[in-house]
């Protein structure tokens, strides 16, 4: 019971939905769903029209941010890990996600489980093995310019693999999905990214400002969602080529995200018990299932070497790989990381909102926990049991890797090929890159439908249904109207959205900050 008889000051009068129109069985809010919407009807036509044009000018737009604000994206990324480490060890990390007698709604497991899947479960699929045997062979440049082809190489490879993939991202996921799930929970505000900015902007958060914070949020996401579903579909058409001889083509690909989408639909209808939590525990079983094949069949004990070298030379490389200035590997740092730490931000609002709408009754410091160290663990043991194995084959001049990388979406699959089993073991591969791709697409529809309804949790099946279908609508309409270049377009766009959420994100931790701050303070 708080001691304090003072009002709330993060009490609003805001009613969840208050703005919204309810129009074809939908319950949109006025005006984030209609702007969206229009923006990315317009983006869609101006791609099929001009697709080198429009790839030309976001290309433009993403080199320009990169160039100009590597520093920004770095020493954020480094900020928002600090912050997070730091509400670990501070007395805000007893505070309870939706208040003191909150409990969880999923088991430990189903929680890690959704984790994975909505947050990169498919980059771990398409990267684990394509990256480290990328920087060992200078296929774009190689980590603080190691020489390429040495024992160096190899073991600046993998620590700089799960750079990427560590600690990094999840602090960027952990602050925006603790930041809206403390406002929506503990505050009653609507779960929309507007609602973590309440201690800075006030009521003003309800008005445009709040309408630009959500509609930057929506068209990351929808791009993003978009973007990767033509590439997974491009990714998993490659594997049926290798697999069964089925030409990759077009109409393959669009068969593909037709097929997904369908998927994706029903999952999204039948919402996170009976869809996405359902379809993330078949994936992480499914995945644990081909990681203790690869630690059985690829390395052997060697994996052990691979855990302590990947290990290690994270640790190693981790202060040198976070500084920005003084850099000598531009084609490197800028090609790789500053690329990953701009995609994991415009990433950000739909894993973090996600992440979000599933924490609530974990504890701060449980979730940060929870959050950044055990995926990062997880991810250590996937990384160096996959690109360990894809490594040692290059290294030791074993199947097409030895000839470095020919093309990333069969990186895993030529790994495959050199071990028992390939069949069956690269089927399973493509089941898995097609499960995390519906995951990330009904994932992503809840998202968007929350902030398009104005923050309502459970909105409409039919809202369901519009933003599920609009995900394989552009991605299949782009794929086939302007190939990869109009999807590449679309994965600037998503980019450079990255460049203003950086700034979002920052104010983000402040915001977040006096939140707890004062929830502390009238518990005390």
């Amino acid at each position: 019971m708080s001691n304090d008889t003072t009002d709330d000051p993060y009490d609003t009068d805001y009613e969840i939905g208050q703005d919204n129109l309810e129009l074809f069985g939908m319950d949109m809010h006025n005006p984030v769903f209609f702007i969206s919407a229009g923006l990315i009807l317009i983006f869609v036509i101006g791609a099929l029209l001009f697709p080198a044009d429009t790839k030309s000018l976001l290309d433009g737009a993403k080199g320009w941010s990169i160039e100009n604000f590597d520093w920004l994206f770095i020493w954020s990324a480094n900020i928002f890990v600090l912050f997070c480490i730091a509400l670990v060890f501070l007395p805000v990390g007893k505070i309870r996600i939706g208040g003191i007698d909150a409990v969880p709604e999923f088991s430990t497991l189903s929680w890690f489980a959704m984790l994975f899947a909505a947050g990169m479960g498919i980059g771990l699929m398409f990267w684990s093995v394509a990256e480290p045997v990328a920087y060992y062979t200078d296929w774009y440049g190689t980590p603080l310019n190691v020489a390429p082809n040495t024992p160096e190489a190899a073991r600046a490879a993998l620590g700089a693999t799960m750079y990427h993939w560590g600690l990094h991202p999840w602090a960027i996921y952990a602050v925006v999905a603790l930041s809206l799930s403390f406002f929506a929970y503990n505050k009653g505000m609507p779960l929309t990214i507007r609602s973590a900015f309440y201690p800075l902007l006030g009521e003003a958060c309800w008005g445009w400002a709040g309408h630009a914070i959500d509609l930057l949020a929506v068209l990351a996401t929808i791009f993003g969602l978009a973007t990767s579903l033509g590439l997974g579909a491009q990714q998993a058409a490659g594997g049926l080529q290798h697999l069964f001889d089925i030409p990759n083509a077009i109409n393959t690909q669009i068969a593909i995200i037709v097929g997904v989408t369908s998927v994706a639909i029903f999952s999204v209808v039948r919402g996170i018990d009976g869809g996405v939590k359902l379809l993330s525990n078949i994936n992480i079983a499914l995945a644990a299932l081909l990681l203790v094949f690869i630690l059985l069949f690829g390395q052997g004990l060697g994996f052990f070497t691979s855990l302590a070298n990947t290990a290690s030379a994270y640790v190693e490389n981790f202060l040198p790989l976070s500084n920005s200035f003084g850099r000598e590997d531009d084609v490197w740092f800028h090609g790789w990381t500053v690329f990953y730490w701009a995609w994991w931000i415009s990433w950000s609002p739909f894993v973090g909102m996600f992440i979000a709408r599933i924490s609530k009754g974990r504890t701060v410091r449980e979730f940060i926990i929870a959050v950044l160290l055990v995926p990062t663990f997880v991810t250590l043991i996937w990384m160096s049991a996959f690109g360990g194995t894809g490594l040692d084959q290059a290294v030791n001049d074993v199947g097409q890797l030895a000839n470095g990388i020919s093309d990333v979406s069969l990186a895993m699959f030529h790994m495959l090929e050199n071990l028992p089993l390939a069949s069956l073991t690269s089927f399973l591969g493509i089941s898995l890159v097609l499960i995390f791709f519906v995951t990330s697409s009904d994932s992503g529809s809840l998202v968007i439908d929350s902030i398009t309804s104005g923050g309502k949790v459970d909105a409409p099946v039919p809202q369901r249904i519009f933003w599920a279908t609009l995900e394989g609508v552009i991605a299949g309409t782009l794929l086939y109207g302007g190939g990869a270049e109009a999807l590449q377009a679309l994965q600037a766009g998503a980019i450079s959205v990255g460049l203003p959420f950086t700034v979002v994100l920052l104010l983000m931790c402040v915001s977040l900050y006096k939140g707890l701050s004062e929830e502390l303070r009238r518990s005390a």
